[in-house]
């Protein structure tokens, strides 16, 4: 990684399970990751919370996706879907991720949703579970 470049401050012990120094002492590893400092993360949660469309969330998926390597699914539940709880909202494991931005960005995903229930509507016609109604 670029020495450069700021990177995420290390947890304090025993605090999170990110591997963060597993992670930089590996040099062929992704390390992107590393580069969602917490200033960043706050920018990037009220980002979430702030979108204004479907697409405007697909995108920002695809943006964690390229510039950080996070792997962000939301889709409906198993079970009913009644509020913006019944969504599954997952980050794929990977090294380097807190547990904190684990936690952060789906509330910020379902925060987005309940401010703006068309998206979630619009979610559950992808999976055409509203295709009959």
């Amino acid at each position: 990684m670029h020495s450069s470049l700021p990177i995420r401050t290390a947890c304090p012990p025993g605090a999170c399970v990110c591997k963060r120094e597993a992670l930089l002492a590996d040099p062929r590893a992704d390390q992107r990751i590393l580069l969602l400092t917490k200033a960043e993360e706050s920018r990037l949660v009220a980002h979430l919370e702030s979108v204004e469309t479907l697409a405007d969330l697909r995108r920002m998926q695809v943006k964690m996706l390229d510039l950080l390597g996070m792997v962000v699914r939301i889709a409906p539940g198993a079970n009913e879907v009644r509020t913006v709880r019944g969504f599954e909202i997952r980050i794929e494991d990977m090294p380097g991720l807190c547990s904190k931005t684990r936690q952060a960005i789906p509330a910020a995903i379902r925060r987005g949703l309940e401010r703006r229930p068309d998206i979630a509507y619009a979610i559950l016609n992808e999976n055409d579970l509203l295709a009959d109604t």
